[in-house]
């Protein structure tokens, strides 16, 4: 009886050692990091330019979330949207009424095309952005429409546009809800 225990723990333990150096050659792939360029013009009407810190949130279908805080540190320049001439000779101050600013991250990529974007005002200043868009270097079927807010926008939390998962039903269309998870610091996109 004893030599059939020892003999059924051994086996017990050569089989869970297999499993676990299985467990241990099958790594996790590494996300490739793409390079975005959010453009994002601010309206004309009064006020409506800020300097408070601008965060923005997008992603796919695919529950690809980009978290960009501070968005206002990413400046890359400023364009004319009437002219593609870029404006950058003095350095500017994003956010500026009537203005139309660029800004590029890197982060994880995203597999499908961006279907929605959040912005986030913190700080006590009024804000008024006109629209919002996502472009990925060398992903043009992966870019986002233009997302229209031309409304000022409410502090300390997170508004925006969702077109992503939404089902037509007889009451309407309904839309999946979002429930953001805190991202730790480790995840964060480089400038």
């Amino acid at each position: 009886m004893m030599k059939c225990g020892g003999a059924l723990l051994l086996l017990c333990f050569v089989f869970l050692s297999s499993v676990l150096a299985k467990c241990d050659l099958v790594q996790p792939k590494a996300k490739k990091n793409c390079t975005y360029t959010i453009t994002v013009e601010t309206t004309c009407a009064k006020g409506a330019d800020t300097t408070n810190h601008i965060s923005i949130r997008f992603g796919d279908t695919r529950l690809n979330d980009i978290l960009v805080q501070h968005l206002n540190t990413k400046h890359v320049q400023r364009v004319d949207p009437l002219e593609p001439a870029n404006l950058d000779d003095v350095p500017t101050i994003p956010f500026q009424a009537c203005t139309v600013d660029e800004f590029q991250v890197i982060g994880d990529c995203v597999e499908s095309s961006i279907c929605y974007l959040y912005l986030k005002l913190i700080g006590n200043d009024d804000w008024r952005p006109g629209f919002a868009q996502i472009r990925v270097t060398g992903g043009d079927h992966l870019n986002s429409r233009y997302f229209y807010f031309r409304r000022y926008l409410p502090r300390h939390v997170w508004h925006g546009f969702d077109a992503c998962d939404r089902e037509v039903t007889p009451f309407g269309i309904k839309y999946k809800r979002k429930i953001f998870e805190k991202k730790s610091s480790g995840k964060m996109l480089k400038p």
